[in-house]
C-alpha cells in the first residue's frame, strides 16, 4: 500500500472517538488555562520577588540542582550496570530501580524516615557515631528529591547506552585503552545527549517534589520549605502567592518540555 493510501486511512478518525478526545484535551488544558487566568499579573513581579517567595525559590533551585548532581553521581554508573553488565535477575533489579516512579511519594518519604531517621536502620548509627541527622534538614530535602527523581535519569541513560554502537568501545579496547579510559573517552561522549536529557528531567522532577519532602524533611521555612511546600502553605494564608508560585513551576515545566522536544516529543510522531 502506498504511503499516500496509508495516510488517507490513518486520517479517518472515527467520529465516536472525537468527542472523548476533545474532552480529554480540555481536561488537561483547562486547569492550566484557569491557573494563568487567575494569576495576579499586575502584582506578579512584586510578589515573585518578595522575601518569602525568593527564599523558597532559592532553596528549591539549590536542592533540585544538588539532587540532580547526586543522581548523576549514582545514577550513571547504575544505568551502565543495568545496560552492560551480566547481572542475574537484571529484570527484577530494573523494576526495583523504577519503583519510585509509581510509588506514592509520601510512601517514599516514610521509607526514608524508617531507614535514615534518628531511630532508623541507618540513621540511628549516623546520629550515634557522627552526630549527623538527615530528617528535617536541607540535606534531607536533597535526599528525598534524589530518591524520587533518580529513576528518570537511570531510564534515560540506560536507553542511550543500549542505543550506542558498541563497536567504538571495542575499537578502543583493541587499541589498548583500559575500561575506565574507554568509559570516559568513548562511552560518555556517545551518550551525552541521553545524560543531558535525563538530568533535565531529573531536575524538573526534583523541583516539583512534594510528598517525600514534607514527610522526610518537614516544612521548616528557610530550611526545608521548597516551592511546592510553599504553594501548599500559601493556599491557606495568601492564595495569590500560591498562584504565583504555581505559575513559576508551570513555566519551568513548559521550558523543560520545550528543551527536550526534539528528543521526546519528535520521537512520538
Amino acid at each position: 500500500m502506498s504511503s499516500r493510501g496509508r495516510r488517507r486511512i490513518g486520517g479517518r478518525l472515527p467520529l465516536i472517538l472525537l468527542l472523548p478526545a476533545l474532552l480529554g484535551l480540555a481536561f488537561l488544558l483547562v486547569p492550566l488555562i484557569g491557573l494563568l487566568a487567575q494569576a495576579p499579573w499586575s502584582t506578579l513581579p512584586s510578589r515573585l520577588f518578595s522575601a518569602d517567595v525568593g527564599q523558597a525559590l532559592k532553596l528549591s533551585l539549590l536542592c533540585a540542582s544538588a539532587a540532580t548532581l547526586l543522581c548523576l553521581f549514582l545514577g550513571v554508573p547504575l544505568a551502565w550496570l543495568l545496560a552492560r553488565a551480566e547481572l542475574p535477575g537484571r529484570g527484577l533489579i530494573r523494576a526495583l530501580v523504577t519503583v519510585p516512579l509509581v510509588l506514592p511519594p509520601v510512601v517514599g518519604g516514610v521509607a526514608l524516615l524508617l531507614v535514615l531517621g534518628r531511630r532508623g536502620l541507618v540513621g540511628e548509627h549516623l546520629d550515634l557515631w557522627f552526630g549527623f541527622s538527615l530528617p528535617f534538614t536541607t540535606a534531607g530535602v536533597i535526599v528525598a528529591e534524589a530518591f524520587v527523581a533518580m529513576p528518570f535519569l537511570v531510564i534515560s541513560v540506560e536507553g542511550a547506552l543500549r542505543a550506542a554502537d558498541p563497536r567504538y568501545e571495542e575499537a578502543a579496547a583493541t587499541l589498548g585503552a583500559g575500561r575506565w579510559l574507554t568509559f570516559r573517552r568513548v562511552t560518555l561522549p556517545s551518550i551525552a545527549p541521553g545524560i543531558v536529557a535525563g538530568a533535565v528531567l531529573c531536575w524538573a522532577r526534583a523541583l516539583g517534589e512534594f510528598g517525600a519532602t514534607i514527610t522526610f524533611a518537614g516544612n521548616l521555612p528557610g530550611r526545608t520549605t521548597t516551592m511546592p511546600l510553599a504553594v501548599y502553605l500559601a493556599l491557606e494564608t495568601d492564595p495569590d502567592v500560591a498562584v504565583v508560585l504555581s505559575v513559576v513551576l508551570l513555566a519551568v515545566s513548559v521550558v523543560v518540555l520545550a528543551c527536550l522536544r526534539e528528543r521526546w516529543i519528535s520521537g512520538l510522531r
